[in-house]
């Protein structure tokens, strides 16, 4: 057993001390979320300093990861899913899970919250509800299912997931050690408390007692941090509100540079913080809901703006729903319900870490400053695990899927090419757990065709397994809709057959074009009808109150016209930033 109790004292270092205490073979966490609050400015020393052999946990992979595969510093890999967000899959990600060079596990995110916890609370074991109908309990390490010694009934069991160092970035500590962190704060304090030593990089370090003039702030008190490093710009070019938002810019140019190391593209500037970033984290939501669209051009409905409709349509004033890791789509529908007909419904995003937020525009630059200012409250993903997802209280997660078969059950993790070779899919996050907890079962596949309409998948990274009331009531969750939204059609799992029946065809899409472009035999519901187009007035709310980037059109392009979208999308990012730093100086 490895003792996690630290001195009352943290160490005061800078970057490269806290990168000598990282030894090779290390269990490694990695704090932070997305693209916000990530340690680049340690990982980046680290890469530089030829640790091996490290064990890499965490819920997500994405830039850090990339930033540690680049260095050959990983030797085995453990998460729940990997993603450069809107830049999509991780090249470096893929390459070795594709090759098998570095072995990865893939792990549901409440079995690792549970072992985190198992860790951190002293236990040798922790139960966690089933992912039932999916086959990830079979590849999480050291997972099982066994009675549960009292109700006897079928439960998983995980066993503690020990860190040997966790490292983070946050905004602020104080001269005594106690460290600050403002918005969501993902899966840090489960990791802080499961790993032997903690290691900070912080914008600010204040007098003792200043952090207890902010609100809405988490605080990892000083006896559970090993040694902090004052690193202003640290995250860059992800985020650190209030300081300074994501560099999209940059970003984009360091995934699409070959020649440069990774490392090297994203340091700081040596002039530093680029003044733009900062102004950009002060903008408030009014000045944001007062800034006119970008003009597209459109005038007839696209087919993402239909399906956007027709999704927002699911909600009403007592939904919950919750955005995840990556879903444009599903953002935009609930922001677009909020602004509509269900003004009362609760959105969280951030996964789960900014709830009860406004609808305010998805500007890229500023979704998560907005988010963050108009959240009722911020939150971990532990906790909201507890709290809202395994109580059953949330009534909608949208989630888009590389793979579905006639069973609603989908593949989110990896499917086997022509010659036997592997494509590597970015993961399930959380699907296999919320799948059933979530009242409705919502899916999204923006492009349908045989491939991703299918008889059997591969892996059955998530599914529906309880799907009846009689299912559903005894666990306490309540039983929805289970529906899967193509750019074809909507299908239903019915729950007589449990198979995919076809509810509602798109506009001018016939039944003859939905059997060619599907992979199994398909019914039609004796009422499918057409899906209606949205209204004038819906569709201006969509385009101009809601998504004045068409950032959901991200989630119809192919690979190839991905590029030139994301261009698109961040020169008007940057016009519509920038009329929001003038007008917010003119009004004082």
């Amino acid at each position: 057993m490895i003792s996690l109790v630290k001195p009352n004292r943290p160490r005061f270092t800078d970057v490269e001390g806290l990168a000598a205490m990282v030894g090779s073979g290390d269990v490694f966490g990695v704090g932070g979320h997305h693209f916000a609050r990530l340690p680049i400015a340690l990982l980046g020393a680290i890469a530089r300093s030829d640790i091996k052999d490290l064990r890499y946990v965490c819920w997500a992979g994405g830039l850090p990861l990339e930033l540690l595969l680049e260095a050959d510093a990983v030797a085995e890999i453990d998460l729940c899913f990997s993603s450069l967000d809107i830049f999509g899959l991780p090249p470096r990600f893929r390459a070795v899970a594709e090759t098998n060079a570095v072995p990865v596990r893939d792990w549901t995110a409440l079995a690792m919250i549970q072992a985190l916890r198992a860790t951190q609370q002293n236990l040798p074991s922790m139960p966690f509800q089933l992912p039932q109908g999916s086959d990830m309990l079979a590849r999480v390490p050291g997972a099982s299912a066994a009675p549960d010694p009292i109700a006897r009934t079928e439960t998983g069991f995980i066993p503690p997931l020990r860190l040997d160092t966790f490292v983070v970035h946050a905004q602020r500590a104080d001269e005594s050690g106690n460290v600050q962190i403002i918005g969501p704060r993902a899966l840090d304090f489960a990791m802080a408390g499961a790993a032997r030593q903690v290691l900070v990089t912080v914008e600010e370090i204040v007098p003792v007692g200043a952090l207890r003039q902010d609100g809405r702030q988490s605080i990892l008190t000083r006896n559970q941090v090993s040694a902090i490093a004052l690193a202003p710009g640290g995250a860059y070019p992800a985020s650190c509100l209030p300081f300074y938002v994501t560099d999209y810019q940059r970003l984009s140019e360091a995934f699409a540079t070959k020649e440069t190391p990774l490392a090297d593209s994203l340091r700081l500037p040596s002039e530093g913080m680029p003044e733009l970033l900062q102004e950009a984290a002060k903008v408030r939501v009014e000045t944001a809901l007062a800034m006119p669209a970008v003009a597209h051009g459109e005038k007839k409905a696209s087919v993402d703006e239909i399906i956007a409709a027709r999704i927002a349509a699911e909600f009403d004033n007592d939904s919950f729903a919750s955005a995840g890791a990556v879903s444009p789509l599903a953002n935009v529908a609930y922001r677009l319900a909020k602004a509509t007909h269900a003004p009362d419904m609760i959105i969280a995003t951030m996964s789960c870490g900014h709830l009860d937020i406004a609808p305010s525009p998805m500007i890229l630059s500023l979704i998560e400053s907005l988010d963050c200012e108009t959240a009722v409250a911020h939150a971990g993903g532990d906790d909201t695990y507890a709290t809202y997802y395994q109580a059953g209280a949330v009534t909608h997660e949208i989630v888009g899927a590389a793979q579905v078969d006639r069973r609603g059950r989908v593949n989110t993790i990896a499917l086997r090419k022509r010659d036997g070779g592997l494509i590597r899919l970015p993961g399930q996050g959380g699907m296999a757990d919320v799948a059933n907890m979530h009242r409705d079962y919502l899916l999204y596949v923006p492009r349908h065709s045989v491939q991703s309409l299918v008889d059997d998948v591969e892996i059955a990274s998530s599914a529906r397994g309880l799907l009846t009331q009689n299912e559903r009531e005894p666990m306490g969750y309540r039983t929805g809709e289970a529906l899967v939204f193509t750019d074809l059609c909507v299908f239903r799992l019915d729950r007589s057959s449990r198979e995919l029946i076809v509810i509602e065809t798109m506009p001018d899409i016939t039944q003859q074009q939905i059997r060619d472009a599907t992979g199994f035999a398909v019914t039609f519901d004796a009422d499918c009808r057409e899906i209606p187009l949205p209204s004038n007035d819906m569709l201006d709310v969509l385009r101009n109150r809601i998504d004045p980037l068409g950032l959901r059109r991200l989630e119809f392009v192919s690979a190839k016209e991905r590029g030139a979208l994301i261009a698109e999308i961040l020169a008007a990012d940057r016009i519509m930033v920038e009329r929001c730093m003038v007008a917010q100086t003119a009004g004082g």
